[in-house]
């Protein structure tokens, strides 16, 4: 049969353009796109399999997303350049650029990088100051295809459809996230809005008055808020789906959980572990895997997602009917874990990248990246063949998702990199500290 060249232009669109990454570390927060391999080796400066690179204006750590053929940016624009001080250091004191920001979202064209829209979200003063190594946009927008959510930190929750225009927008309060014990310290908030069904979730964990909460994504409106009391906490929530129940499932440090999708009335709950919980609990293999570090311990667990009550062991390296394996010191403190094929893999930020059978919980290694100490904070991603992990200096490792430990290629960024980079179809999509870079064959 032979096809209408109109038609075989649509079809070919459609197929350049299948897949997508809707919210940080795309759907689910699981992180893979198998579709298509991604180049193992790239370099940014001779433009071998790069794309294109469109520089971003301000500062800001929030996560690309992709829909169809657009990509989108959020970020935070002051009239100077914003200071960034990455690197293994643990100074808890605030940055001192409480002037006045823009925050902006940004439509690229996903074919050529060019910027399709820019515009104003709001102008202000931050009600919040952030970590040296933070931003003042710290949060990934969400996108279903029909319109964009966007958390601006204390700034709040807003909605724009996809031409750019602001739908509506809500105060959500003042998001102040720091170090619990130093309430003064103000880190920014960076927990990252969810969208489901219709609605939009949102886990504000701060220093008072903290909530999960459940919006209609069309007008706003409020469908249920459940109060938590935890400390600040930075993960994205995740929806678990399973047969009877549909669940949104927290990180946190006393008060780890997961709540009922339609009531937010808690299921179950877990206290102890990391007292800086950042990463986003992910579900893999009909398991919940849940993670976070600093302190005395850094767990990393796998939970059932039929989860009844307080599911607490004696401590976090134990196991019971709800906990499937534990290990108390084996944990992330800054990146989500990625689950690819039989095994589950977490990032130290100092570096040591631990391998685990996914349903087991044994551990196939532990080994360090790079003989250079350097930061790692945003997550790693995969084309189901390589996982790709950024260090904050701007290289990005490149290593087997086998059970045997090795690094098949270090690619030079040449910026720091704090941002999870998106992945679709094959394409690899890294936010550095002042452009967005497409990785990918040509």
């Amino acid at each position: 049969m032979r096809i209408a060249p109109a038609a075989l232009a649509v079809c070919s669109s459609f197929l350049a353009f299948a897949g997508n990454w809707p919210q940080y570390r795309g759907p689910q927060a699981a992180g893979v796109d198998s579709s298509q391999p991604v180049p193992v080796r790239w370099n940014v400066a001779t433009g071998e399999n790069i794309r294109w690179q469109t520089p971003i204006p301000g500062l800001g750590h929030a996560a690309p997303i992709v829909w169809n053929d657009r990509i989108y940016v959020a970020t935070a624009v002051s009239g100077e350049k914003a200071d960034l001080k990455v690197g293994l250091y643990g100074d808890i004191e605030s940055a001192n650029d409480n002037g006045s920001q823009q925050w902006r979202l940004l439509a690229l064209d996903r074919e050529s990088g060019q910027v399709a829209w820019n515009v104003l979200a709001k102008e202000a003063a931050p009600r919040v100051k952030r970590h040296t190594k933070a931003s003042h946009c710290n949060s990934t927008p969400a996108t279903d295809g029909e319109r964009i959510m966007a958390i601006f930190g204390s700034e709040g929750l807003f909605c724009f459809d996809l031409t750019g225009k602001r739908v509506w927008q809500k105060d959500l309060g003042p998001m102040d996230s720091g170090y619990f014990d130093v309430p003064s310290a103000q880190w920014g908030f960076a927990s990252s809005p969810v969208l489901h069904e219709g609605r939009v979730i949102v886990q504000c964990d701060v220093q008072k008055d903290s909530f999960l909460a459940v919006y209609d994504a069309r007008d706003g409106r409020e469908l249920w808020r459940t109060p938590r009391k935890d400390v600040p906490t930075w993960g994205t929530p995740t929806v678990v789906e399973t047969p009877g129940r549909k669940q949104i499932v927290v990180n946190g440090w006393h008060h780890i959980g997961g709540y009922d999708f339609a009531t937010g009335k808690e299921l179950w709950k877990l206290d102890g572990g990391g007292d800086i919980p950042v990463p986003t609990p992910i579900f893999a293999h009909g398991l919940i895997f849940q993670t976070s570090a600093h302190g005395k311990f850094r767990p990393m667990r796998a939970i059932r997602p039929d989860a009844s009550g307080d599911i607490t062991p004696g401590d976090p390296g134990e196991t019971n009917a709800s906990i499937v394996w534990a290990h108390p010191r084996q944990g992330n403190y800054m990146q989500t874990p990625i689950a690819v094929g039989d095994h589950v893999y977490g990032c130290f930020d100092v570096g040591v990248l631990g391998c685990f059978d996914a349903k087991t919980g044994a551990i196939k290694f532990s080994e360090r990246l790079s003989k250079t100490g350097q930061g790692y904070t945003a997550s790693p991603v995969s084309d189901g063949r390589h996982l790709f992990l950024p260090a904050e200096t701007g290289n990005v490792f490149v290593v087997p998702a086998t059970d045997r430990f090795s690094v098949a290629a270090e690619n030079a960024m040449g910026e720091s990199v704090m941002a999870t980079p998106a992945l679709v179809n094959g394409v690899l999509y890294v936010r550095t500290r002042e452009k967005l870079v497409a990785i990918g064959a040509k």
